[in-house]
C-alpha cells in the first residue's frame, strides 16, 4: 500500500448525512466488542478516512487507532488526537477488533492486503469487513471514487480462508439499496457524484426498511456485503 489520495471527497462529505447507516455500521463493531473479554479492547479503524466511525465509537467510550494513507485525512485525524498509522508496515501491536468499512474495494491487491491486515489480529480477535456488492451495480459513482470491484460472498469467503480465519457471519445487506443502485446506474448523475440531500432521503426513508428486511435476502442479493471473521490461533 503506497500513498493514497481520495478522489471522491464530495461523496465522503455527503455521507455524513447517512446517520442511520453510520450508526448501524458502528453497532456492528459494538456487537463484536462484547465478544472480547478485555475491558478495553485494542481497536483498529482500517482506512479511517475523516474518522466517521472512530468518532462514533469514541462517543460510546471506545478509542480506535486509525490507519489512513491520505495525507489530508491524516492531518484531520491527528487534529482529533487519534493515534494514526500511515501503513500496515508501521503497525506495532496486535488488535482485538479490526474494521474496514467501504475500504477494500479501493485496494487493487485486496486479497494480499487482507492477509497482511489479518496478521495484526490478536488470537481470538475479530475482523469486520463491509464492502459494496455485485459487479452488475458498478456505476459512475464507483469509477469516481476509484473502486476496483464490487464483491461477492464467494470472494469474501475466499479472502477469509486465505488468511486462515473462521467466518462468523457472511451475507448481503440492503436489498432496497440494490434496487436503488440499479436505478442510479441507469438514470443517475453520470459524473458519479451524490448529494447530501439524496443521501439524507435514502438514509431516513429507505435504509431502516432495507435493514429490517435484510435477513430475508442475505444469501440472495443486496447493495453491500458483510464479513465477520475470527482469528482462532
Amino acid at each position: 500500500m503506497g500513498s493514497f489520495v481520495y478522489t471522491g471527497q464530495e461523496n465522503l462529505e455527503a455521507m455524513k448525512e447517512a446517520t442511520n447507516y453510520n450508526r448501524y455500521l458502528t453497532s456492528l463493531i459494538e456487537e463484536q466488542i462484547i465478544e472480547i473479554p478485555k475491558k478495553t479492547p485494542a481497536i483498529l479503524d482500517f482506512g479511517a478516512g475523516i474518522g466517521t466511525y472512530a468518532d462514533l465509537l469514541l462517543d460510546k467510550g471506545y478509542r480506535a487507532d486509525c490507519l489512513e494513507l491520505d495525507t489530508d485525512q491524516i492531518k484531520l485525524l491527528r487534529s482529533k488526537d487519534y493515534t494514526v498509522i500511515e501503513g500496515l508496515d508501521r503497525a506495532k501491536k496486535k488488535y482485538d477488533i479490526i474494521y474496514a468499512f467501504n475500504v477494500f474495494e479501493h485496494i487493487e491487491q485486496d486479497i494480499d492486503v487482507f492477509a497482511e491486515l489479518s496478521k495484526l489480529l490478536a488470537t481470538g480477535g475479530l475482523i469486520i469487513i463491509y464492502v459494496p456488492a455485485f459487479q452488475v451495480l458498478y456505476s459512475a459513482m464507483d469509477r469516481l471514487v476509484e473502486h476496483h470491484r464490487r464483491y461477492s460472498l464467494a470472494r469474501l469467503q475466499m479472502m477469509a480462508s486465505t488468511a486462515d480465519l473462521r467466518v462468523r457471519y457472511l451475507g448481503y445487506g440492503e436489498p432496497i439499496g440494490f434496487l436503488a443502485a440499479l436505478v442510479y446506474k441507469r438514470f443517475g448523475n453520470k459524473n458519479g457524484t451524490i448529494t447530501p440531500a439524496s443521501v439524507k432521503f435514502y438514509d431516513r426513508v429507505a435504509f431502516p426498511i432495507s435493514r429490517a428486511i435484510s435477513p430475508l435476502f442475505k444469501r440472495l442479493f443486496g447493495k453491500n456485503a458483510l464479513l465477520i471473521a475470527k482469528k482462532e490461533k
